[in-house]
């Protein structure tokens, strides 16, 4: 056991894998949460000092008994960075409610789930990192985000309230904005014309949220956006 334990929630082959990979190599025990037992046995194989742990974050039984096995295997928990994410695409009169209900569930109710697992034990220890990972629809309602912006603009709110009350706890809790398509295979798919700058690549995007968690207490950073020096905002 170590007295760094951090927690990937939502480790995909782009930016989760990227976190699991930084934190390790930082001398961090990482737990890797992930729906997919197979992606996790693979990283493991990858990525030394990285653990998988198969679990459904938007059920709240199951997180706790997830951070209480992280717990054991690995020590109290000091960094949980949720990168979990849930998308759908639809105009507001296409939206069925239960898409809508999904992408809550995934985007901000397990937010929730996770933050009041792994809160009491920083508590305790005086000290903690929760990082958020958004995107610019935490922002803004685009015309086809109606069963998506709305939950990241909720767990944006979240995390606000997050660092407001825990702040002064000791537990910095940051939001990432990410303004940018991130380079993974579907995306080059889907922009195969797109030079390289225009993509932003998870291993910086990694450096960046590492960063925040090191930040001393006399400067903490709530909200950072990220994006390729060529993005028109």
């Amino acid at each position: 056991m170590t007295d760094r334990i951090c927690v990937v929630a939502g480790v995909g082959p782009g930016n989760g894998t990227a976190f699991s990979r930084k934190f390790a190599a930082e001398g961090y025990s990482v737990a890797m949460l992930a729906r997919s037992e197979d992606r996790l046995r693979s990283l493991e194989k990858e990525i030394s000092g990285a653990t998988g742990y198969a679990v459904d974050i938007g059920d709240r039984e199951q997180v706790r008994e997830v951070i209480a096995r992280i717990t054991r295997d690995l020590g109290p928990v000091n960094v949980l960075v949720h990168n979990a994410a849930a998308g759908a695409f639809n105009s507001f009169m296409d939206v069925e409610p239960a898409t809508l209900e999904l992408t809550f569930r995934i985007n901000v109710m397990s937010l929730l789930h996770l933050g009041q697992a792994v809160v009491p034990g920083m508590l305790e220890a005086g000290r903690g990192d929760i990082v958020v990972i958004g995107n610019t629809s935490a922002w803004r309602g685009s015309a086809n985000f109606a069963a998506f912006a709305p939950t990241k603009a909720a767990q944006r709110i979240l995390a606000q309230s997050m660092a407001r009350s825990l702040g002064p706890q000791g537990i910095h809790v940051a939001y990432v904005v990410v303004d940018a398509v991130i380079d993974v295979p579907w995306t080059r798919q889907v922009n195969p014309k797109q030079p390289d700058e225009f993509f932003c690549q998870p291993e910086e995007i990694a450096e960046s949220v590492y960063h925040l968690t090191q930040q001393k207490r006399s400067a903490w950073t709530f909200e950072m956006d990220l994006r390729p020096f060529g993005e028109k905002w």
